[in-house]
């Protein structure tokens, strides 16, 4: 999604796949753009992307139906196998060594691989704080955040467990926001997500977690 100018006014232009079909659509703003802009945008891009939050929608209900007559059996199974892929995808971008089925022994069959005892022990506390987080009933939160990281890492990285940073960080040509500001920004984060998912589609909240991040 985009602003663009025609003939002196200002309007949102999105474009998105749609029955096979590339639709495009735009919203008038105005000759000035507005104070509100990015509420607007976010309005519009709802209004956008109806027709595919009904078909999930409707995938999770099924989904739902479905899951129901699973045997409790089964469904520990498929959960195990999804904390499996989550813990070695998540540790894999943080350079773990161990690998998706080296991951899936130490989880499933508690056979620990000749690697580094900190990454199998980072995968274990991965996986333990999979499944308190899906299963967890309250608003995510800070304070949340920095519990679910101090199980994870107190095992292997004391100094930086349960904390956010207070260094600097920068990646190639990305400075990340200064230290002092993590804290504040973080809070403002949940905040901002916590009334998001109570106005929009979750699939639309994830997303524009993702972008807010």
């Amino acid at each position: 999604m985009k602003v663009v100018k025609h003939s002196g006014y200002y309007y949102l232009a999105h474009s998105f796949r749609s029955g096979g079909k590339v639709v495009h659509r735009e919203k008038y703003l105005g000759k000035g753009l507005p104070k509100n802009l990015k509420e607007i945008r976010e309005a519009f891009l709802r209004e956008c992307m109806q027709s595919i939050f009904k078909k999930l929608d409707a995938i999770r209900k099924n989904f739902r139906i479905e899951w129901k007559k699973y045997p409790e059996s089964i469904k520990k199974e498929l959960l195990i196998d999804l904390s499996i892929s989550f813990t070695y995808n998540t540790n894999a971008i943080e350079g773990s060594t161990i690998t998706l089925h080296e991951t899936e022994d130490i989880i499933k069959r508690k056979i620990s691989p000749n690697k580094p005892l900190r990454d199998v022990q980072e995968t274990i506390n991965h996986s333990k704080t999979f499944f308190k987080a899906i299963n967890e009933k309250s608003e995510l939160s800070s304070d949340m955040l920095l519990r679910w990281h101090k199980e994870i890492f107190s095992d292997t990285k004391q100094d930086i467990a349960g904390r956010f940073r207070d260094y600097l960080v920068r990646v190639g040509n990305y400075r990340a926001p200064d230290w002092q500001e993590v804290n504040k920004l973080m809070k403002e984060f949940f905040k901002w997500l916590n009334k998001r998912e109570k106005a929009v589609h979750a699939v639309g909240a994830c997303s524009q977690s993702a972008l807010q991040v």
